[in-house]
Parts: structure tokens; sequence; C-alpha cells
């Protein structure tokens, strides 16, 4: 699939670099900032000790902070599966801007699908592990409800709802389109 928006590699610190990770989830987030400038700041700051592995802009525009294989500081206290530290096995995307106040630009919709079909593919990451940060937070504040948790504004349930229709239709044609292609290849 010919990449069709921009990708812009902006590196944050704020990743494990010596830890490799299964990735068998991804997990949406929304930045909560006014400006994909502040996001980028926030997102790389030492001191906020908090990264993701791509911001997408409005415009669709993404900026690659971390490789799939490497843990970035998305989830904090999270589970996923009945698994913690979603951090380990999960991507972080970040969609520039506040769902509360408005709702995701097609471009990010659609950028975000673009990203994350050859990293399902290739990861075998099945469409049910695709959650927002609420549902993991949630999940573990259920596992450990005497523990304190910091809530925070994530993506809005209604702007899960309308994404993911979006992403299975594409996974599922992604997906026949893989195989075909698996099945005509020659053996050599």
């Amino acid at each position: 699939m010919p990449t069709h928006y921009k990708e812009i590699s902006y590196p944050s610190p704020n990743v494990d670099s010596t830890l490799r990770t299964e990735v068998s989830g991804v997990i949406l987030h929304h930045t909560a900032e006014p400006t994909i400038e502040r996001s980028l700041e926030v997102l790389t700051s030492p001191k906020r000790k908090v990264s993701t592995h791509v911001c997408i802009d409005t415009d669709g525009t993404r900026y690659i902070m971390a490789q799939p294989e490497q843990v970035a500081w998305h989830a904090g206290a999270s589970v996923l599966n009945g698994r913690e530290g979603c951090n380990k096995f999960c991507i972080g995307i970040e969609f520039q801007g506040n769902t509360l106040e408005a709702p995701l630009t097609d471009d990010q919709i659609n950028s975000a699908i673009e990203y994350l079909l050859p990293i399902m593919w290739k990861y075998n990451i099945e469409i049910q592990n695709v959650v927002t940060h609420e549902m993991v937070r949630q999940a573990y504040k259920a596992k450990y409800p005497t523990r304190r948790v910091y809530d925070k504004v994530d993506i809005t349930q209604a702007e899960y709802q309308r994404f993911m229709p979006r992403l299975q239709a594409a996974y599922d044609e992604y997906y026949l389109n893989k195989k075909r292609e698996n099945i005509y290849q020659p053996i050599n």
C-alpha cells in the first residue's frame, strides 16, 4: 500500500530503547493539546516522560516518534485481555486535538488506518485489540479497585465507535488482498 500521508521522523527520548516488545495491541489516544507543536513538545519532554509511537495531525501528517518494536510510554497503569503493562506490548497512537471539543478529521482516521494496516498484518494484531486508553485504564481499575489511578481526558467512545467500522472495513480488504498476494507468490 503506497503511503499517501506525509510522515515525519520526530523521535521521542521517552522510550525504552533496550526493551523490544511483542506487538499485540493498539491504544488510541488524543493529545488534548491545542496545537501539534505543543503536542510534540509534551511527547518529547524528558520531564514529562510520556511518548507514543505516532502522533497524527488534523491534516493526516504522521509524526513517527518510536518504531513499533520500541516501548513507548503512553499507557500508564493499564490492562488489556488480562495482561498488565500495555506499554510493553501495545502501540500508542495519539490524535492531535481534543475529541471532547471536535471530532477526528477524516484525514486523521485515514492516516491512522494507512499506518496501522501493515503493522496489524506484520504482527497479526486482532481488530478487538485496538482499544482506547480509557478502556485499558478502566480494566486496570477493575483489577485493582483500591489502587489510585489518575483519570485524564481521552479519546471519546463516540470517536472510537466512528473509527472502528472504518478500520474494520479497511482491515478486511487489506487482509483479503494480502492473502491473494501470498497465494500467487512464486515459490523459490
